[in-house]
């Protein structure tokens, strides 16, 4: 069975539309030789003009060649290709009378394509060797009778002048206009395309609440009925002790997992109508820390202040607080000893480090962070890490998961500086 094509990138897609371009222009010139030479009886070098069209046309059949293999088309070697254009061009124009060929303005057609489709300094190359060439063209080249002017003392005729001095006018406006074009309308394709990204995440996380919420509401029943039979069961066991102890334990657990979901509900209405706080990381990432400690006496841990120079003002809520407590439970649970805690700022960031001591995590799960229900342990669902990106990212920061080199995973949560 056939291999399946690689989908083109776009400089491949570019390079199919030079050759297109190339194609088309050739044979134009071929055209154009055979009518000169036929019908008007231009006095041409013609084997080295047809040899010249020949050869561009083997370029061609080459890149058609190149494009069927599955290998990547760069910027360079797109650039490479119109630099190839611009020789042939110059070939051409130097063995059919140089600056006076009518046909020379099209030294543009390269110039445009580059400036569109390149990166900005191989745009310019492209311009400065089109320019170059076309200066050299002023006075060396072939003379072609038909296309002869009369010349001045400097050897150039002013019209021929006047010629040049468009065409570098006209190479250096197009290569910065239709560049800035291009340049803008990529960046507003990456800004649609990080929109979408956030909408659908927008879709997903609102598809988690509303999940969510429907399941809190749902266990609100269960558990309503689990706490009235624990109240039957321990009227009934009034004569067992060890009955009675081990029902009102199940009740304690019962009372808890209420107390969570009232707290989940509430918890939920106050962010909706609560506003972040401004506060000093030093004072609240500790707090954090020792709330988290609570719910995890099994810990050990070493949490330290880097940086002492100004305040780290931060922007934060209780939704910030569960997603540095999700990843400090995720550090917990890849090794629940020695877990290392950073805080570092500058005048823009603020940066927390969680650093464990398990076995690692894997660079897949790493890049799919954020953009999908990724789980750094084998049984998880992969909630967590997704809503914990997602808060941190609603804050204007971003989350990272790396390899530590001496074994373990750091996770580098980076948020921006707030004013107080």
């Amino acid at each position: 069975m056939p291999a399946t094509p690689l989908p083109l990138s776009t400089p491949s897609r570019n390079l199919v539309r030079l050759t297109i371009v190339r194609g088309i222009t050739w044979t134009g010139f071929l055209m154009a030789t055979v009518f000169g030479l036929e019908i008007l009886g231009f006095e041409l070098r013609a084997a080295a003009v047809i040899g010249v069209i020949v050869c561009m046309g083997l370029v061609n059949l080459f890149t058609w060649w190149r494009l069927g293999r599955q290998w990547a088309v760069s910027d360079m070697e797109y650039l490479l290709h119109l630099l190839v254009d611009v020789i042939g061009l110059t070939l051409l124009f130097y063995l059919t009378g140089g600056c006076n060929n009518p046909f020379i303005s099209y030294y543009l057609v390269p110039v445009t394509i580059a400036a569109a489709t390149l990166p900005w300094h191989y745009a310019w190359i492209i311009a400065s060797v089109s320019m170059a060439a076309y200066t050299l063209l002023l006075w060396f080249y072939h003379p072609v009778p038909q296309f002869a002017h009369y010349y001045d003392a400097l050897g150039v005729n002013l019209h021929v002048l006047g010629m040049w001095l468009n065409f570098g006018l006209s190479a250096g406006l197009v290569t910065f206009f239709i560049y800035k074009m291009a340049h803008a309308l990529r960046n507003r394709d990456r800004a649609l395309s990080r929109t979408r990204e956030a909408a659908l995440r927008n879709e997903q996380i609102v598809a988690v609440a509303t999940q969510a919420a429907g399941t809190a509401h749902e266990l609100g029943t269960p558990l309503s009925t689990m706490a009235v039979l624990l109240n039957e069961m321990r009227a009934e066991a009034a004569d067992n002790p060890d009955q009675i102890k081990d029902i009102d334990l199940l009740r304690s657990q019962v009372d808890v997992c209420k107390s969570h979901l009232r707290h989940l509900v509430d918890s939920a209405d106050r962010r909706r109508m609560a506003s972040p706080a401004i506060r000093d990381a030093r004072e609240w990432l500790p707090g954090v820390v020792q709330r988290w400690l609570v719910l995890r006496p099994d810990v050990s841990h070493h949490l330290e202040v880097k940086n002492q120079r100004g305040t780290p003002w931060l922007e934060v809520d209780t939704t910030l607080d569960q997603a540095i407590t999700n990843l400090l439970n995720n550090a917990a649970d890849a090794a629940p000893d020695e877990i290392l805690i950073s805080l570092d700022w500058n005048e823009s960031e603020v940066i927390i480090d969680i650093r464990d001591h398990g076995p690692g995590i894997s660079m897949e799960i790493a890049d799919q962070l954020g953009d999908t229900f990724v789980s750094t342990k084998s049984k998880g669902l992969g909630i967590g890490l997704f809503l914990t990106h997602a808060t941190i990212n609603r804050f204007g920061g971003g989350v990272s998961l790396y390899n530590h080199p001496d074994g373990g995973t750091l996770t580098e949560v980076v948020l921006p500086h707030s004013k107080s």
